[in-house]
């Protein structure tokens, strides 16, 4: 009993700050509507910060959490209001979730430019644990930091109940997230109100961060991230809504981890795999079964009815002529960029060009399931990982052809996807994004584990076809033609999709289910067909990947790290297109190569003195790739999609001055569409159509 007691107690330390980090959650999204993924950044900000003047510099106490929790979480919730999310306060739900992702990979690499790769080893000592205890329950001693960690949270709680439910400032936070353009109506500054709840909520997850640091061996922000999802399951038991529900999720999670901990057998599977899954599990049960979340969508603005739908594709409002002109202009482009990388190119572009070409099949399924679907989907690397395996297991140990067994890995991809659909189907939007979120960490941290998995620790051998005489272990170009003719196959496949009756009840159920479903669209069924298509696309991607390697490289090539990458990267140049998820794949790899080779040893010459730069050129990549994404607020549709407009709207102003001058009887008035001549209305000043 008193061992229980004491595993009780540990487990409401532990809890505390679970609840902590989930009230931070539950108050931004109450204050702001956005769910903020990046918290867990946030929080590992003030964690290092605290380590560094700590440890590195020996300040006092008092003085590391004055700097890391009062001066700097504020501030960088300052920042974050008004440098990004005041202009996100009309966006869709789609923008705040992409650019939080955003904010969640860059962060922490920014962070790593300053402390270097491993900002924080060796954190336990930051504050000693233990050092004075209490015997309030017999032989149960309770360590003085946690009884603190438990009087600050529950202080905290208390605070912010009162704050809502007693102040005005509370009920102008809600006021403004519920339709910022009503409460400035009443007279309300909702700029000083979002400002002054983003700086509580950072201020929030800056004291969770300090709480947690002398919970690790070292402060690292994977551990944070795993920490926050156990954050969200407390928030999501909570429905986004609720501080006090919030709390008890947290104790509770915090306990129960605990208890799993102390009474699992020690060795046996449920210890190894079950203990450490459980924020995983939890999250996506809650998710699932929640019954406040059946149906539950995000907060919208009453006034967004009166917002201007989104604009078509580019590619549906030019003229025939103009798309014929484009296509074969990229088909000279394509073969001019072949001819070099086949004839002139050095062995680093060669392997730039087929990585680049692999990574655009991958970026095609988030083609599908989010810019024909309209859903974020987290763990596309997942799939493409479950592909990749797949086709090494049943290649090496089974003896199989590899494009066979890349066949039927897609299938399983696929089966798996639609698996994943079928509970997933009564959330959407943030729910269903955290859903899979759920997926791909659980997957990371226990299934490819498994040595029928993932190989075990050394992984998983995938030879390389052989087709006839051609054998494509021996000449890279040679696979570099096989993969060029894969992703040609599976753009067609998207296309074909895309203008066919799945794509067309996926574009009405993006823009209203209920209507589609007043004229018999099955919802459930364009989903599952969606998530299956995805899936598959990915398992291929990953193939070829672990086929071109030689070796299934679960880590680091398909961890869930890199699949909020892909995401963020494809949706903010554009994912409605093809064309945007290969220029997205084409210029990650050619960036990362004009980094490795023209900036890095600038950097090392100049910089290298003030800063740390462990790894510089996937940490810068990184950065600027994720900053690149804050686009997407202003531009939901893509930035080359924005772009693409834009040059056709400069060609038809230069249509129109042109067949403004040749008049509207004009003989030579020709355009780009093949038409004798384009008018403009009358009321425009143009002649007569």
């Amino acid at each position: 009993m008193e061992e229980l007691i004491s595993r009780i107690v540990v487990g409401m330390s532990y809890g505390s700050v679970y609840a902590l980090l989930a009230v931070g959650l539950v108050l931004t999204y109450k204050t702001s509507g956005v769910f903020n993924l990046a918290y867990g950044a946030q929080a590992f900000v003030s964690g290092a910060i605290y380590y560094d003047l700590r440890v590195r510099h020996d300040l006092p106490i008092p003085v590391a959490l004055l700097v890391a929790v009062f001066i700097v979480a504020p501030l960088l919730g300052l920042v974050l209001d008004r440098g990004l999310f005041r202009y996100l306060r009309n966006a869709t739900a789609i923008a705040k979730l992409v650019t939080s992702l955003a904010l969640l990979v860059a962060i922490p690499q920014i962070l790593k430019l300053w402390f270097g790769q491993n900002p924080a080893a060796g954190t336990q000592g930051i504050v000693p644990r233990g050092d004075t205890s209490y015997n309030p329950f017999g032989d149960v001693f309770v360590s003085r930091n946690d009884l603190a960690t438990i009087l600050v949270t529950l202080l905290v709680v208390i605070a912010l109940t009162v704050l809502f439910r007693y102040s005005a400032l509370g009920l102008q936070m809600r006021a403004v997230v519920e339709s910022a353009r009503l409460t400035e109506l009443a007279g309300i500054n909702a700029d000083r109100v979002s400002t002054a709840s983003w700086v509580l909520c950072s201020f929030l997850a800056g004291l969770a961060g300090v709480l947690l640091a002398p919970l690790f061996a070292a402060v690292s922000d994977l551990n944070y991230t795993t920490l926050v999802v156990v954050a969200i399951s407390a928030a999501a038991v909570a429905s986004l809504s609720s501080i006090p529900i919030a709390l008890a999720g947290g104790l509770g999670l915090g306990v129960l981890q605990q208890i799993l901990d102390r009474y699992l057998p020690t060795g046996s599977v449920l210890a190894s795999n079950i203990r450490p899954a459980l924020p995983f599990i939890a999250l996506f049960l809650v998710l699932i079964f929640s019954p406040a979340l059946r149906g539950r969508r995000e907060l919208a603005d009453p006034l967004a009815g009166v917002d201007p739908p989104p604009p078509a594709l580019a590619s549906t409002v030019r003229s025939a002529a103009l798309t014929n002109a484009t296509r074969i202009f990229g088909v000279v482009v394509g073969l001019l960029a072949a001819y070099y990388i086949f004839f002139h190119a050095s062995g680093q572009w060669l392997d730039i060009a087929i990585r680049a070409t692999i990574l655009s099949v991958i970026f095609l399924s988030i083609t599908v399931i989010t810019g024909m679907a309209g859903q974020i989907s987290l763990c596309q690397a997942t799939f493409a990982g479950i592909g990749g395996c797949a086709t090494a297991q049943l290649a090496t140990r089974f003896g199989m052809s590899v494009l066979v067994a890349m066949l039927i890995a897609a299938a399983l991809s696929a089966l798996i996807g639609a698996l994943l659909a079928v509970p997933a189907l009564r959330l959407g939007g943030i729910f269903l994004s955290l859903a899979t979120f759920a997926f791909a960490l659980f997957f990371d941290n226990v299934m490819a584990r498994f040595d029928w998995v993932g190989g075990g620790v050394v992984p998983e051998d995938a030879p390389r076809p052989t087709i006839g005489f051609i054998n494509f272990d021996q000449s890279d170009k040679a696979f570099l033609v096989l993969c060029l003719l894969i992703l040609l196959v599976v753009a067609v496949l998207v296309l074909a999709v895309r203008s066919g009756t799945t794509g067309r009840y996926l574009d009405a159920l993006r823009g209203s289910e209920t209507a589609a479903a007043s004229i018999g669209i099955n919802a459930a069924r364009a989903r599952i067909t969606s998530f299956a298509l995805a899936a598959a696309i990915a398992g291929v991607g990953g193939a070829m990947l672990t086929i071109y390697e030689r070796a299934a490289n679960y880590d680091p090539n398909f961890v869930y790290f890199q699949g909020l990458i892909w995401v963020v990267l494809v949706v903010s140049l554009g994912s409605r297109s093809v064309e945007g998820a290969i220029q997205a794949a084409a210029g990650l790899f050619v960036f990362q190569a004009v980094i490795l080779n023209q900036v890095v040893p600038w950097l090392a010459d100049h910089v290298q003195p003030w800063y740390h730069m462990g790894q510089p050129p996937q940490t810068l990549a990184i950065i600027l790739l994720s900053l690149g994404a804050f686009t997407y607020a202003k531009h939901p549709e893509g930035i080359l999609e924005f772009n693409k407009r834009k040059s056709l709207e400069a060609i038809q102003r230069l249509i129109d001055r042109r067949s403004s001058k040749g008049g509207a009887t004009s003989a030579g008035g020709g355009t780009l569409d093949g038409s004798e001549t384009v008018g403009l209305p009358a009321a425009a000043g143009g002649p007569a159509s």
